[in-house]
């Protein structure tokens, strides 16, 4: 699923709020014990063996979920950059079910989707939690405590990567936004090389 942007949180009764977690968004596709963690845009991540290991392990079934992979601080704040180093333990945030014993359920709707996974997860997986219709004070907490931001999703909304059912609303004074792009341009510039 794709993230519109918006510049300005708002407060709306059809939509549900989330934070937004800071890390690297992946799927995770978990099946015999086994848990595999795919980007974006379809690559393995093979550098977190023991997160999926774990994943694996702590959830018993068939199951396609969409979510973060996180490293969080002593306050459960995502580090992007220990993240980016792989210290561990990892963490995945989970925010959506896809996929369930052999069930899709990417037309059902999302309010529905969040009630399944929450009845499934179990750490080192981690259910990320929603506010209902409310998304200025969340997004308030969020840039209080130095956070990424939001993401705004229409709760009857059906897993569509066509359709913009989800809108990120990031925090202008992220601190850990500071400097990432040129954090990047020099990876790449070094593996140009």
């Amino acid at each position: 699923m794709p993230l519109a942007s918006l510049h300005a949180p708002f407060d709306h009764p059809d939509w549900i709020f989330e934070l937004k977690y800071d890390g690297f968004r992946a799927l995770g596709y978990i099946d015999s014990g086994k848990c595999w963690l795919v980007s974006r845009r379809g690559t393995t991540y093979k550098s977190f063996p023991q997160l999926c290991a774990a994943m694996g392990t702590a959830i018993p079934a068939h199951a396609v979920l969409d979510g973060e992979i996180v490293y969080l601080d002593a306050e459960g704040k995502p580090q992007f950059y220990d993240l980016m180093r792989r210290r561990t333990p990892q963490h995945y945030y989970a925010f959506d079910l896809l996929w369930l014993d052999g069930k899709d359920l990417r037309d059902i709707r999302l309010i529905e989707r969040k009630r399944l996974l929450r009845e499934l997860v179990c750490a080192p997986v981690l259910y990320a939690n929603h506010f209902e219709a409310r998304g200025v004070d969340p997004f308030q907490a969020a840039c209080d405590h130095d956070l990424e931001g939001i993401v705004a999703k229409l709760a009857s909304g059906r897993y569509e990567p066509a359709a913009t059912t989800w809108v990120k609303i990031k925090n202008p004074r992220y601190s850990q936004a500071e400097g990432r792009a040129d954090f990047f341009d020099c990876a790449l510039r070094s593996v140009a090389r």
